[in-house]
């Protein structure tokens, strides 16, 4: 496999290679705004970019802390039921 270019562009197929999801996973990735595109021709285009800093380590570190974070709230709320 071929390694992501920055600044091309990817349509929503290449980009399901590149990160191995399920073409349910892309469309939930562009729906809920984790990936930006843009709309063209019916078709979303996808900036190289955009897959790179998805799974950078930074994005990765992030999202552990969000999951930790949402982790310790769930379970403070359920101790005080």
């Amino acid at each position: 496999m071929k390694n992501i270019e920055p600044n091309k562009v990817y349509t929503t197929e290449e980009a399901q290679d590149y990160l191995k999801v399920s073409n349910s996973t892309i469309k939930r990735l562009l729906k809920n705004g984790i990936i930006q595109a843009n709309k063209v021709a019916g078709r979303y285009k996808i900036l190289g970019n955009e897959l790179l800093r998805l799974v950078s380590p930074k994005t990765e570190r992030r999202a552990r802390s969000l999951y930790y974070r949402l982790e310790d709230k769930v379970r403070k709320t359920i101790e005080k039921w």
